[in-house]
Order: structure tokens, then sequence, then C-alpha cells
């Protein structure tokens, strides 16, 4: 399966739609009542999203965080931040996906991009036309440059505004140094400084959509995996742009950015 083809569920409170998306076309392949409304806990909720997605192979061979994507609106959006992480969780280690809460105002955004562009009221038209509004770039600086900047680049010309970095233009200064820095960054006071544009890079996760990690081969540096605590503590929605690869804990996290 492509990037740009895959299998999108929408759970909405009481129904389940899948759809295929291939370039840019969406075709919907079912639409099943079912019910998530009331005060069911988050380990029963895993466990019907669980079954759900069990039957999701008769559209497609292999389900997986690459080719399946999950959101959910309605009842969802109501739990607390503790049971939506829980279910989050229960819900990628029982089928290895990422379950992504859009929130209420993501989800107006994607009601109004797709009703914009073609008359529709799925939101999922939406997520297919725009699916970031902004988002953080992150990886190796030192040695993905290049891979990097494309990715800035393929993400700003999808319409997304990426808040970190804002640019990918290198003080000459830092050139070849342990700790680069860009054209829009001061110079460091002292080797403790790096801390502060660490957490200045680090606090942009906060309104972003999403963050992309660029993990060309599918490495992971130190200084990645340092950052992905602070994404998993703040519930945020993490695509690796490849299979990730040395990390020694896996968590909830999708796979392909399909812009």
């Amino acid at each position: 399966m492509a990037a740009e083809d895959r299998v999108l569920v929408h759970f909405d409170s009481e129904r389940v739609s899948v759809f295929h998306s291939r370039s840019g076309e969406l075709e919907l392949l079912k639409r099943e009542r079912l019910a998530f409304g009331g005060t069911l806990a988050p380990d029963l909720l895993a466990e019907r999203v669980g079954e759900f997605c069990s039957g999701l192979k008769k559209f497609h061979d292999v389900v997986d965080n690459r080719g399946t994507r999950l959101y959910a609106t309605g009842a969802f959006q109501q739990l607390s931040q503790s049971d939506a992480a829980a279910l989050v969780n229960s819900v990628y280690v029982d089928t290895g996906l990422y379950f992504n809460i859009v929130g209420p105002e993501l989800q107006r955004f994607y009601l109004e991009t797709g009703m914009s562009a073609c008359g529709s009221d799925e939101m999922v038209e939406g997520v297919i036309r725009r699916e970031f509004r902004k988002a953080v770039v992150c990886g190796s600086f030192q040695q993905s440059l290049e891979y990097i900047e494309d990715t800035v680049a393929r993400l700003r010309g999808s319409g997304a505004d990426v808040l970190s970095p804002l640019s990918t233009r290198i003080k000459p200064e830092t050139v070849g140094t342990d700790f680069i820095l860009f054209d829009y960054q001061d110079l460091l006071k002292n080797e403790r400084d790096t801390w502060r544009h660490k957490c200045v890079h680090m606090d942009a996760f906060r309104e972003a959509d999403a963050v992309i990690v660029c993990n060309p081969g599918g490495l992971v540096g130190k200084g990645t995996i340092f950052e992905l605590g602070f994404m998993a503590a703040l519930s945020k929605r993490v695509i690796f742009t490849e299979e990730p690869r040395g990390v020694s804990v896996f968590f909830p996290c999708e796979v392909g950015l399909g812009v």
C-alpha cells in the first residue's frame, strides 16, 4: 500500500465509517451503526474498537500503522485526558494502530475544509485535503538536514504551518558543531544554553496537530528519543516518516507522511 493509498476509519458516537483514500479520492467502503456513547471504561472501548479493526483485513491484507488511519470524534472527545490516554494505549497494544482522538476545533477545521473543497460534510474529506494546520518537525539536524528540509517543504506545500523549525538555514558559526542553530536563533551563551533552545523547540509540540519525526533509514537519534518522552507526556500525535528502528520501547505512533 503506497503512502497515498490508505484505509481511513472514522469512529463517531453512533457509527463507524471506513474509507479508502488514494490520490486525493475518497471512497466509502463501509458504514456501520455502532454506538459508543454512555460511560464505557477505556478498556471496554478499546475492546470494541479492536473487534471492529480485526475486520478491516477484508479491505486490505495488511492492517498496520502505515496504511491504516483511525480517527475518533463525538463521545470520544468527552473522555478525560487520563481515560483518553488509556484508550489510545490499549488500542495500540491490541491492534498496533494509533487511535487519533480529534479535538472539536480540529474537527471543525476538517469539516470546513471538506465542505469548501467538495461540498461534503464527511470529516475525512477534510482530512485527505489538509490534515495538519500546525506541525513540528524533529530529527537529526546534523545528519539529516536535507531530508528534514524536504519534509518541511512538503508540509508547507500542503498548507501546514511548521512551528519548528521556522527555517532550515544554518548559522554559519554552528556548522560542524554538536548543536546546530538556525538563522532565526541567537547564539549560545554557554554550553548549558543548549537546554533553552531545546525547550523552545519542544514547547512548540503543545500547539501542533502532530509531530513529524524524520528518521531516514529508520534510525532514531538520542536527541529525538529524548524529545519523544515529552511528546508522550503531552499525548501528542507522532508520525515517523519511516518505520522506527533502535527504539527499545514501542509506543502509539503512525508511520508515513501522506502529504
